[in-house]
């Protein structure tokens, strides 16, 4: 599917897998499990060793049989009128006429269809398209204690058996039905043959029912719906009446049918619109919210059309945006009402994903559920030390060798701390990357070419050497590994360098040296040797900024628990380069992303984002905004580029517009956009391709006859600036861009910015879907770098030093101190000893990853880090700080 490479020959080609730098899925249903095939193995396992335990009495589920079925009815209350019920249909889509007409020859007179019992003649078509239950009526009875009913119970029972294969139903008013089976039943229960296909959430033979195997459910947030609870209803607490109440234009005169309720509400029941939200009476509160049931208001509504008095109840609400969430057709308003929703759990599994009755399916006193929920260490303890004997050792025996392998590899790359249940989006780009490798390497090919980019990102030190230990065992069973990477222990550990360059973009694309780490060294050309051998080095600052010299300002994350943190309190200086450190899943992520960004975008910037667990932040008077400058793309389309993304491309285009050709055709600025009618071409609106449909191949992208993939049409492509049209100039790379428009300073400045930032490469219109996630970052950071700054602001980083040579972390660090110089602060979630070590202030969390982590091991300057015993980030930065001394 992949568009052909341009080169002459390639020869001595291995089978190749590339496993590429990027979020594992999107999807929720994906998990750890499911991505590393281990869950597959493990449903394999379970469905062949397990053993069904009954949900309501705790017993082992036996196979049933038709005496145990009689006994069982027998115990049912004396004179009770039940029907025994043989099912045919389970859950089928289709008219089933043929089976109903075969019943009816049979001499069956009465059959429960989609749960309603009717007589044969009076049994309608079936809808097609729907899935059905048909169950024969065998017996109507009324339960006695004499040996005539027990024969003709028996006589039912096993007629119903016959029938059902194996299975049948009790039906009693009043009470659930009782299935049963042959196979394997207790308490009334029928529980299914054990197959990997139940044990999967994403079958409907083993998904939870209620939540469609997914574990949440979407719900109305009471704390999205009244975010700040210190103002009053009148005041504009609740958010969906806030227009009624802060008046706008179109509200002033406001007579509508919501706002005549909200005044019988206050006038009738006597709830108080003034008074703070937090101070009402919680009747109050849950009348407004969740209805008044029995309780009547009367509505006195005058609109234009219709006048008069109302009696209704209040439907609530939480009801009522909920039911208009589900209703409405129009995405806009789909998109509105979901901003009040929150993922609960599943009150029907609990979040477990799976039926009751295969929750309850054990090996060694643990389902297949305790077992994903378990970190990878644990789990691979857990299988390690399974003891079996007999068949059920030889049944097992392959299976428990594939699942401590993979469970093995992702120990040794450092991820022992995540769970099999963690869901795939919320894994981040390194993690993903060597959970996919998990899954290469568990099937231990050899002669395989592998192509890894960047596998050490969001790696600890302390992890990076388990992760390169893994690779040396990929290559030694015989294989070939290239890893795309700027991490020195890398390179000094490999075998063979390829370093290209000098610069980049059009200024590198040459081989400057290639050898062995030793030869890299020794080479004058390359700047990667330089580093290396510490010739070239980012230097320590000769004076550290400290809070006392920024004025002493000071954020504080009080008793902060969400995921792994262990009600840590942490206090934050504003004004400085702060890095936040600790091995990979330490909690740097939660505390910072998940705590810190959300809590003061609420309370700045009015957000409904979702805060993490904590009892309070302090300081964040001391604030004016928060930037969260993150690695998402800057675009989902072909269309979204730098130029557009940065604004500078408004600029350029204003520039056009301006130029006397312009002016002279009466051309304006959207003339040069080519998302608008005008100056694109219209062949490819703008796009540059045409897609062909293939059909039940892939999708075909080919260059538009028309315009030849310059998006634009000729008369636009005739209006020149120093030779290069409008097409031409998205084609330039940064650099090439401002040199062009040297003279005018405000396109000057925001190319500048990209410059500084260390992407003087790409190009005005290269597609947002083909920059890398370092890319798109260090874009966001110099679009905010080109705003006017205004100090008093936090930008927060998550590893902006993905993808970043030496040299350009070099570049990355002077950007970064031109912020804290203006006042503003800077939070770098980050594992690149060079930031550390040049930050003003550490804050390190460990000792280790998961359950075992989340706590606050040291914090202060770089050399205080490094003092402390507890901290694996001060171990390593000792090393590197002694080394510059010396």
């Amino acid at each position: 599917q992949m568009e052909k490479p341009k080169y002459d020959t390639i020869r001595g080609l291995s089978p190749t897998i590339a496993i590429e730098q990027k979020a594992a899925s999107k999807n929720p249903r994906s998990t750890v499990g499911t991505i590393t095939e281990i869950y597959d193995y493990l449903r394999v396992l379970f469905a062949r060793l397990g053993t069904q335990y009954c949900y309501k009495c705790g017993e082992k589920v036996g196979r049933g049989h038709a005496q145990s079925m009689v006994s069982q009815i027998l115990s049912l209350p004396r004179n009770s009128k039940i029907l025994i019920l043989s099912p045919v249909v389970e859950n089928r889509k289709g008219e089933h006429k043929e089976i109903l007409e075969d019943l009816k020859k049979k001499g069956y007179a009465r059959v429960r269809v989609d749960g309603v019992v009717q007589d044969f003649e009076n049994v309608q078509t079936l809808a097609r398209n729907k899935k059905h239950h048909i169950e024969v009526v065998i017996d109507r009875l009324m339960v006695k204690n004499d040996k005539k009913f027990e024969s003709r119970l028996t006589d039912s029972v096993e007629s119903a058996l016959k029938l059902g294969s194996g299975q049948m139903i009790v039906h009693m008013l009043g009470r659930e039905d009782l299935k049963m089976s042959e196979e394997r039943s207790c308490c009334g229960i029928a529980y299914p043959e054990l197959s990997p296909q139940i044990f999967s959430f994403n079958s409907p033979l083993g998904m939870c029912s209620d939540c469609n195997g997914i574990g949440t459910l979407l719900s109305m947030d009471v704390n999205k719906v009244v975010p700040n609870q210190d103002l009053s209803i009148r005041q504009g607490a609740v958010i969906p009446w806030k227009n009624y109440f802060i008046k706008k234009p179109r509200y002033q005169n406001d007579n509508s049918w919501g706002m005549s309720q909200l005044n019988a509400m206050e006038t009738q029941w006597g709830i108080n619109f003034d008074i703070p939200w937090k101070k009402l009476l919680k009747k109050d509160k849950d009348l407004l919210l969740y209805g008044s049931k029995h309780k009547e208001m009367t509505v006195n509504w005058n609109s234009a059309k219709i006048q008069g008095e109302f009696t209704r109840t209040h439907e609530g609400l939480i009801h009522t945006l909920m039911r208009r969430y589900r209703d409405t057709q129009s995405e806009g308003q789909k998109k509105y009402y979901s901003a009040f929703m929150t993922a609960s759990t599943c009150t029907a599994c609990k979040g477990r994903r799976l039926k009751n009755e295969v929750l309850h399916v054990h090996i060694n006193k643990k389902s297949i559920i305790d077992v994903t929920a378990m970190t990878i260490r644990q789990a691979f303890d857990f299988i390690k030390g399974m003891k079996l004997s007999g068949n059920k050792k030889l049944i097992a025996e392959e299976l428990l060798k594939e699942i401590s392998d993979r469970l093995g590899f992702l120990v040794n790359v450092g991820l022992d701390y995540l769970s099999l249940d963690r869901s795939g989006p919320t894994l981040s780009g390194g993690e993903s990357q060597r959970i996919r490798l998990a899954s290469q390497v568990g099937s231990e090919l050899t002669g395989v070419l592998y192509i890894l980019d960047e596998p050490s990102i969001g790696l600890h030190q302390k992890d990076n050497i388990k992760l390169l230990h893994t690779l040396h065992h990929l290559r030694d069973i015989g294989n070939t590994l290239i890893v795309v990477e700027h991490d020195q222990e890398t390179m000094e550990k490999s075998d063979w360098i390829v370093d290209i360059g000098p610069g980049a973009g059009h200024l590198g694309g040459q081989i400057v040296a290639q050898g062995t780490p030793d030869q890299i060294k020794e080479n004058p050309a390359s700047i990667t040797g330089k580093f290396l051998t510490g010739k070239e080095q980012i230097k320590i600052p000769r004076k550290r900024k400290t809070p006392k010299t920024c004025g002493n300002k000071w954020v504080s994350i009080v008793k902060a628990s969400e995921n792994n943190l262990k009600n840590v309190t942490v206090k934050i200086p504003l004004g400085l380069l702060v890095a936040v450190t600790g091995v990979s899943g330490a909690g740097k992520s939660t505390l910072i992303n998940q705590i810190l960004y959300p809590a003061i975008a609420v309370n700045l910037h009015g957000s409904q984002m979702n805060v993490g667990k904590h009892e309070k932040i302090t300081g964040l008077s001391h604030l004016n905004k928060i930037i969260n400058i993150d690695q998402k793309p800057i675009g989902r389309t072909p269309r979204s580029n730098p130029a557009t993304y940065t604004k500078v491309f408004d600029h350029i285009r204003d520039f056009f517009a301006m130029l006397p050709e312009s002016k002279a055709r009466g051309y304006k600025k959207g003339r040069y956009s080519f998302n608008v009618k005008g100056g694109r071409c219209e062949a490819c609106k703008g796009d540059g391709h045409i897609k062909v449909e293939m059909h039940f191949l892939a999708d075909v992208f080919v260059p538009c006859e028309v315009c030849h993939g310059k998006r634009f049409n000729r008369a636009t492509l005739e209006i020149l600036y120093k030779d290069h049209s409008i097409s031409d100039v998205l084609d330039l790379s940064v650099v090439q861009a401002r040199d062009l428009f040297a003279s005018h300073p405000k396109i000057k400045h925001i190319l500048g910015t990209l410059m500084d930032v260390g992407l003087t490469y790409i190009k005005l219109g290269q597609a947002a879907t083909t920059l890398s996630g370092g890319e798109a970052q260090r874009i966001k950071l110099a679009r905010e770098l080109a705003k006017r700054d205004t100090g008093d602001t936090l930008y927060i980083l998550d590893e902006p030093t993905t993808g970043l040579h030496f040299q350009d972390v070099k570049l990355l660090l002077k950007v970064l101190a031109r912020l804290t110089s203006a006042g503003n602060t800077v939070i770098i979630i980050e594992h690149n000893l060079d930031v550390i070590k040049t930050s003003d202030w550490v804050i390190d969390l460990g000792p280790e990853g998961g359950s075992s982590g989340g706590e606050i091991i040291a914090q202060g300057s770089p050399e205080k880090i490094t003092g402390s015993s507890k901290s694996y980030t001060g171990h390593y930065l000792k090393k590197i700080l002694n080394c510059l001394a010396r």
